[in-house]
């Protein structure tokens, strides 16, 4: 492996960072949600609106970014995005009240939907043909990186709680534990400012702005000095080619002769998200904390689907070349369906009766004797159970000791919900979540693959923040057996889709597809 080479893999694991700073935004969440609720006593939707408030910005910000980094760089915006991110997890951090936290969070949304856009557009513009897939998949192996790296600091915190050490109590660690886990996450996003300052600017952009000569001098720390000419040659003619276009607008994708790769498009983007791949990523340990293992083992449990999202992820990688997109995506989506119709039956079968022997257990007196009304009532669902709980506790004290009540009542098997979970996201990973991406770069023609790719995307991030915000409300509301079962019917109406309407595109020329879509 050349110096050149090592320089290019080097600079573009730099810029990749962005990538795990998004993921880590993304789901550090998970681990915060239970303690934020209590601490400034928000109802189910409140909270939901604090979780999916981030993707909803994430998503104006992907609009915004692209166009603002042609006019002021790409190192430029990730460096403000470095800066976005520190100050989000900082102000999150130490927000005293609900409107400050949610202010906070909605400035991380800024950083994830700028970073998921710039990171990957920067490193495709310095890498040699030969190189880019490998290189550009840099940043997608960081996002699920970032969210595996995100439970396992959560859970970190949360144990560090427990111990006696001086510093831990010094440091109000056991107190202001969800307070950590949002404020790591300025260290990660110090060193990618740190770090963006040896990154050069985008060659690519240099020659958008004609300044030819500082391109050239970029170009040559990636290649050779004949290949940094003809890639000046390639990108000028390209410019200029796109300077003599005239702008595609959004109306050309409901042309009748798009009518079915846009059809395909916006499917998969809902499809991807209403199965409910964000609720667990973005909800683990209270999903996990509903089948009765108690908070500890939720994280715990919220590890692995980390570490089985970032394994499946990269087997992915290697599949999809070799088997193709539809039987990677029929496989996975049959597989999230049937998971999630286990995850319903886990939690159906679930009853809910507490005894005085588990009351006596609980540590605080005064709740041991407003319980003991309960002692030898029997509740066939969660619903019922948790309602029980708030008329006698009210809505706050209920919220604050469900984990510890829902242990001490529930009768299931929570072996059954850690399969579910761990073999849905296992699926995803090895389907909808890449295969999608995959899919968007080649089913629409070249001349409106980018604006295509932003509506459906803007479609994905919609549908994806509905998701996040209606679920802590799903569960208190219609509870989780009826919520994982209605995820689970999505993916099989999605799997006949798949089926009947979704060509292979594997092996096939962007102009053949073009071709046989396009009527």
């Amino acid at each position: 492996m050349n110096r050149k080479t090592l320089f290019t893999i080097r600079i573009a694991l730099i810029v990749a960072l962005g990538g795990f700073l998004m993921g880590f935004d993304a789901s550090v969440i998970s681990g915060v949600n239970k303690f934020v609720q209590i601490d400034f006593n928000l109802t189910d939707l409140e909270l939901g609106f604090s979780v999916s408030s981030l993707t909803i910005v994430a998503a104006l910000a992907m609009m915004i970014s692209g166009p603002l980094s042609d006019r002021f760089g790409r190192r430029t915006i990730l460096k403000t995005c470095a800066v976005v991110f520190t100050v989000s997890a900082i102000g999150s951090a130490l927000a005293p009240n609900f409107l400050s936290f949610l202010i906070f969070r909605m400035l991380g949304g800024v950083g994830v939907g700028a970073s998921l856009i710039l990171a990957p557009m920067y490193i495709a513009e310095i890498s040699p043909p030969e190189q880019r897939g490998r290189l550009v998949s840099f940043n997608q192996l960081n996002i699920v990186l970032g969210i595996t790296i995100a439970f396992f600091s959560n859970y970190f915190i949360l144990s560090l709680g427990d111990s006696d050490a001086n510093w831990v109590r010094a440091l109000g660690i056991a107190e202001n534990n969800w307070r950590w886990m949002l404020g790591v996450e300025a260290l990660p996003a110090v060193l990618y400012f740190f770090g963006l300052l040896s990154v050069p600017r985008s060659p690519r952009w240099l020659l958008m702005k004609e300044l030819v000569k500082e391109a050239k001098t970029v170009l040559r720390k990636f290649s050779s000095e004949e290949q940094a000419e003809k890639d000046i040659k390639a990108v000028t003619a390209s410019l200029e080619n796109d300077r003599n276009k005239n702008k595609v607008s959004l109306a050309e994708l409901f042309r009748p002769a798009m009518r079915l790769v846009i059809t395909i498009g916006v499917v998969i983007a809902v499809l991807q998200q209403i199965t409910g791949i964000n609720s667990v990523f973005f909800y683990a340990p209270m999903i996990f904390e509903q089948s009765g293992i108690g908070t500890d083992a939720s994280f715990i449990q919220a590890i692995l689907v980390g570490v089985t999202n970032l394994i499946f992820t990269i087997l992915a990688m290697v599949l999809i070349d070799k088997l193709g997109r539809k039987p990677l995506l029929a496989f996975g989506v049959a597989g999230i369906g049937v998971f999630m119709v286990l995850l319903a039956y886990g939690f159906n079968s679930a009853t809910y009766r507490l005894t005085q022997e588990q009351i006596n257990t609980l540590p605080d007196t005064e709740l041991r004797e407003e319980l003991s009304i309960l002692v030898g009532k029997s509740f066939e669902n969660d619903v019922q159970y948790k309602n029980e709980l708030k008329s006698v506790l009210g809505t706050e004290r209920a919220k604050q000791h469900e984990s510890e009540l829902i242990t001490a009542a529930i009768d299931m098997n929570p072996s059954l919900i850690l399969i579910g979970i761990i073999g849905f996201v296992a699926c995803f990973a090895i389907s909808l979540g890449p295969v999608m991406w995959v899919l968007f770069s080649e089913l629409f023609p070249l001349k409106i693959r980018g604006v295509a790719i932003s509506f459906v995307g803007f479609v994905n991030s919609a549908v994806s923040a509905g998701v996040q915000f209606i679920f802590p409300w799903e569960l208190s509301t219609i509870g989780s057996a009826l919520t994982f079962l209605l995820y689970g019917l999505f993916a099989f109406v999605g799997l006949i889709f798949i089926i009947r309407v979704i060509p292979e595109t594997k092996g096939k020329s962007l102009e053949e597809l073009e071709a046989q879509l396009v009527k």
